[in-house]
């Protein structure tokens, strides 16, 4: 049987579909938030979102939390917040007369740390070993953080009095960074309708919402994702497209190769979630824009001409050629 013969197991791929319809009961008209969420726990990857507030990005995660009947946490990230508060910290016991552990908030699956450029970056840094090795050290001990993990982090656009922007090391951690829009003139209805007919957004499961999935159909899916073939031409299409924006005359700094590889891998889970077992140019195309607009940094002169990173990244799309 040749790679385009394949296909993903149709029970598996039902089941991660079914948690996204299930979300939907509860989120209106974000659907590019949602899937780029079911991407990252297909990748082990982490997701930045970017909107304003009240668009839904809180109860977008506890609402995909049970769907797949996850543990889900929120930490509001705030100017005095400590390492400790969210990684957790030892306890003296007098009963015992000894330290004991106490886990964070980190401590779950799904962990929303919500305005994460409020904090200072000495508690920015600590999520960064539990994004990458998950865990966290206390004391030179490392603590093994629960499977799945994912962390969805949020920031506000628009405000920037107080607070402290993520550096590259850590924007880099991210798989995705999704923009989320305030919604359409009919979702906003929809959404209105929902509130009018006695819709709570803190209990969902008298919305309806019901597990659909496990951590175990989570874990076999993965499984899945990583036998999806790429084929070495568009393996090429990547780096170049990565190379690319190292050329790229509006931009002070491009794509890392850890960009390169959260391309592919995004690419990946996109055309398993799309019911094939084989990368297209057009998945490389799709998930390019998340997948590294927060890996580049615009220089000042072509940020003042209102240069994006979005624009950029569509230019070099265009300029690359699309392997046949």
């Amino acid at each position: 049987m040749s790679q385009s013969d394949r296909l993903p197991n149709p029970e598996l791929r039902a089941a991660l579909l079914a948690v996204r319809a299930e979300v939907e009961k509860a989120v209106v008209g974000q659907d590019a938030a949602l899937t780029s969420l079911l991407i990252a726990l297909l990748c082990h990857g982490h997701v930045l979102l970017e909107g304003v507030p009240g668009v839904a990005k809180t109860l977008l995660v506890r609402a995909l939390g049970q769907a797949l009947h996850l543990d889900a946490k929120r930490v509001q990230f705030t100017p005095d917040l400590m390492p400790g508060d969210i990684t957790g910290s030892l306890v003296y016991d007098a009963r015992q007369t000894e330290f004991t552990f106490r886990p964070g908030p980190v401590f779950t699956n799904l962990l929303l740390a919500d305005e994460i450029n409020r904090t200072p970056p000495k508690t920015q840094a600590a999520l960064l070993e539990a994004m990458e090795e998950r865990q966290v050290t206390v004391e030179g001990v490392p603590e093994k953080l629960p499977e799945p993990f994912l962390v969805i982090a949020t920031q506000n656009p628009v405000e920037h009095e107080g607070t402290y922007a993520l550096p590259e090391a850590q924007l880099d951690r991210f798989l995705l960074k999704v923009v989320i829009p305030v919604p359409e003139r009919h979702h906003e209805l929809a959404v209105l309708a929902r509130h009018a007919a006695g819709f709570d957004p803190r209990d969902l499961t008298a919305a309806g919402l019901a597990p659909v999935a496990s951590a175990e159909t989570l874990a076999a899916a993965r499984a899945e994702v990583r036998e999806v073939y790429v084929d070495p031409k568009v393996l090429e299409y990547v780096v170049d497209i990565c190379r690319a924006t190292r050329q790229a005359p509006a931009l002070a700094l491009g794509v890392s190769p850890r960009g390169a590889t959260a391309l592919m891998s995004a690419a990946r889970a996109w055309a398993w979630l799309s019911g094939r077992m084989y990368v297209t140019p057009d998945d490389v195309k799709a998930l390019a824009v998340p997948a590294l607009r927060h890996r580049i940094m615009l220089r000042p002169e072509a940020e003042m001409e209102g240069v994006t990173p979005a624009s950029v990244i569509a230019s070099v799309l265009a300029a690359v050629p699309v392997p046949r």
